[in-house]
């Protein structure tokens, strides 16, 4: 009987292999608080497009689809839809606040090259 307890039911979202540093994770509480929302959640997703042939999307988002992957990191939700998931796996999400770049930064070891802008990939 406990097994069918722990067995997925299909309603539960499922995990996702992309990490979210500290330092993300304290820029994205501090944007929601910003928004005074807290009801949003961190999506990131792949989509064709860039000069590379796959581009970066990341934006707060309120719902949660059929198929997301979700993971929390200290009360940041990130989810990645279904379709991006295989993309984005083992892939860490930092922010970066340098005198010559601010803001969210990707490591994907699964990019076999990138563009010189660094926003889309193949």
């Amino acid at each position: 009987m406990s097994d069918t307890m722990t067995a997925p039911t299909g309603t539960e979202p499922a995990t996702h292999g992309v990490k979210l540093s500290d330092v993300a994770a304290d820029k994205v509480r501090s944007l929601l608080e910003q928004e005074g929302r807290d009801d949003l959640r961190l999506r990131v997703a792949v989509q064709p497009g860039g000069c590379s042939g796959l581009i970066y999307q990341l934006y707060f988002d309120e719902r949660l689809l059929d198929g997301d992957a979700t993971a929390d990191f200290g009360g940041v939700e990130v989810v990645v839809d279904q379709m991006s998931v295989p993309y984005l796996d083992g892939a860490s999400i930092d922010f970066e606040d340098t005198i010559q770049k601010q803001g969210f930064t990707i490591d994907n070891p699964n990019a076999s090259g990138s563009c010189a802008c660094g926003d889309s990939f193949h």
